[in-house]
């Protein structure tokens, strides 16, 4: 039997090493001059691919009540499993997983080296240009040849990082064969702001926790390290509620979040402390008095953002000053009102809803013989080396269940 697989990322080479069994002629078309381009920046070339941490809340998806399916103890544990057996030696840190050569290229080769051992065929530089079902048979026309296959896994990935070859074109096949495609937009990328403080805080880094406002109440609260820039936000936990505003904005201008300055304080009345902190240091203005929990700098954009004089002494504020102020550092509110684009975003948020798919084999409802694999479909992960899990997770299951299949 033959199979094509369409796209030479780490979802495609899944494919491929499992669809390979039972004396299979598999096939990876790639357009890029070199596979798993995309692989070698995760991490930041350190290639984070797996997490200890598996709870489901760190997927989403349009069919969150499909996504136990595929998101459950087995199956990840299928994905550990892909990797000790490709031979990496984990490096450990707080839960996050790296091969312990500390470089994705080991990550690549690994990958390379076994398509070669099943004498994968890789193609590159082969641009797929179209995709017809010729009676039980897939023609695929490309830019170097046509090549004929019983059965089709699309891995094609999403629009992000499109330097890596990513156009989305994957989306088009789909829709060809009838499927509803999930508005995709970018996530895990950087958010916009105009509080008219970018300037400000133009480079501080804080601790912090982030949430988004709904109806008042905050919600999806994530916490780490928050980079201000001139354009808005950064940091892992701005990423990681990218792709929820990302697919807001499609739909509303702006989306309300929250940023608690000061996590390490557990109580409600914050204003309590800073009149205790004010009764040991009745002489400090508010930059001196709060500068050993927070930068100096964002102490100063905040207050110039509530209109108050951040020279006074807490004894100088008014009572209203005072609240403003104490209730800015735990619940600082502000506007997000964009992101940036698919040249900036780790993966995207949307594609072929769930529904559509059988997912114990990730066969298309729609046409028999042709799977998905990898980033087209509608479930993505947050930081931390999720998003690889899913790569590899639905490169498995498709590449295997072709392999098995009629």
């Amino acid at each position: 039997m033959k199979i094509g697989i369409i796209g030479g990322g780490p979802a495609g080479f899944a494919a491929a090493i499992k669809a390979s069994k039972n004396n299979n002629q598999v096939t990876i078309l790639e357009k890029n001059n070199k596979v798993l381009k995309k692989l070698l920046l995760t991490g930041n070339g350190k290639c984070n691919y797996f997490n200890e941490v598996q709870d489901i809340s760190k997927y989403h998806s349009g069919n969150e009540e499909e996504m136990p399916e595929i998101i459950n103890e087995k199956n990840i544990q299928m994905v550990k499993k892909f990797w000790e057996d490709l031979g990496i030696i984990p490096l450990i840190k707080n839960g996050y997983y790296y091969p312990f050569s500390g470089t994705a290229n080991s990550m690549k080769m690994a990958l390379v080296n076994k398509a070669s051992d099943l004498n994968i065929n890789i193609i590159t530089d082969c641009e797929v240009l179209n995709i017809i079902k010729e009676k039980k048979v897939f023609k695929v026309t490309t830019s170097i040849d046509t090549y004929y296959f019983d059965k089709i896994i699309i891995a094609t990935g999403s629009y992000a990082y499109p330097q890596t070859g990513s156009t989305g074109f994957g989306y088009e096949i789909a829709q060809e064969f009838n499927h509803t495609i999930v508005p995709v937009c970018p996530s895990l990328v950087q958010l916009k702001t105009n509080t008219g403080l970018e300037k400000k805080w133009q480079g501080i880094r804080s601790n912090v926790i982030v949430g988004i406002v709904d109806e008042g109440k905050i919600i999806n609260e994530q916490s780490g390290e928050m980079q201000f820039t001139d354009y808005g936000i950064s940091g892992i936990c701005a990423f990681n509620i990218s792709g929820y505003i990302s697919f807001v904005l499609r739909y509303q201008k702006s989306q309300t979040i929250s940023i608690n300055f000061i996590p390490w304080y557990q109580e409600n009345d914050f204003k309590s402390f800073m009149t205790k902190r004010a009764s040991s240091f009745p002489k400090y203005d508010l930059i001196t008095l709060c500068e050993t929990f927070l930068n100096y700098k964002l102490i100063a954009a905040i207050c110039h953002y509530l209109h108050i004089d951040s020279k006074k002494t807490w004894y100088d504020l008014s009572e209203e000053e005072q609240v403003k102020f104490a209730s800015a550092l735990r619940d600082f509110r502000l506007e997000v009102i964009g992101t940036k684009d698919y040249l900036s975003s780790q993966v995207c948020r949307g594609g072929i809803p769930l529904i559509e798919l059988d997912l114990n084999t990730l066969e298309s409802f729609l046409e028999p013989n042709l799977y998905f694999a990898g980033e087209i479909i509608d479930i993505d992960g947050d930081c931390g080396g999720y998003n690889l899990t899913i790569a590899i997770l639905t490169g498995i299951i498709a590449g295997t269940s072709a392999a098995e299949g009629k």
